[in-house]
């Protein structure tokens, strides 16, 4: 009776154990959830739809065109740069602090209200990396200003330049990567080769050896 007892004993503790871990582990994936907050961005668009849009459409701004009031400038430039000079009505927003939480107020308020954010640093290449990092964000009311700034005498002068326009077709050349990818997934049928005929050769029998001792 006492040994049964025990047994008892021993199993009501086990089970008690169990539902304390099983309770614990369930509070833990509730405190999981309840605290887990959803990235503030992510990308909306992948890079193949960005480089197939951005090479079919003209998301370049001359100077001549920057007086469009619905264009605003955004330098993104360190502050020092930025105030050496800068264009006029251009707002600073160096390209490492574009995430920023008051930096992405400002972007999603120029976008909720239909303006167009207009990059420029010293030349176009170094808008390129913050033109696609915002497009594949969504952001897609973006142009880059196509102008060269150099300092002279302590003042800013921008000049219009152009960029030189890739001869290959990208698009042609996204469609066949796809298209070869898709090949190589494909299984490889396995080439039966045509089996060799064998012809047995005949064995010379030996002749006897003639004469004796």
């Amino acid at each position: 009776m006492l040994i049964l007892n025990k047994v008892n004993m021993k199993e009501l503790e086990k089970t008690r154990r169990i539902s304390i871990a099983a309770v614990l582990f369930i509070l833990v994936i509730i405190i999981a959830l309840l605290s887990y907050k959803r990235p503030k961005h992510v990308y909306a668009l992948n890079t193949q739809h960005t480089l197939e849009k951005i090479t079919t459409d003209n998301y370049f701004v001359t100077l001549d065109e920057i007086q469009n009031p619905n264009y605003v400038l955004i330098d993104i430039r360190d502050q020092f740069d930025y105030e050496k000079g800068h264009l006029e009505g251009a707002v600073n927003i160096y390209t490492p602090e574009l995430l920023s939480e008051i930096n992405s107020d400002v972007l999603n308020e120029l976008k909720e209200n239909n303006k167009t954010i207009v990059l420029y640093g010293n030349n176009p290449t170094e808008a390129n990396s913050p033109f696609l990092l915002l497009y594949q964000l969504g952001y897609t009311n973006i142009k880059i200003l196509l102008i060269n700034s150099i300092y002279s005498q302590n003042k800013l002068i921008t000049k219009n330049t152009t960029i030189e326009k890739s001869v290959a077709d990208i698009n042609a050349f996204i469609k066949e990567s796809k298209k070869n990818a898709s090949k190589s997934l494909k299984p490889k049928q396995e080439v039966k080769k045509p089996l060799k005929k064998i012809t047995p050769i005949k064995k010379k029998k030996k002749m006897p050896v003639e004469g004796g001792c």
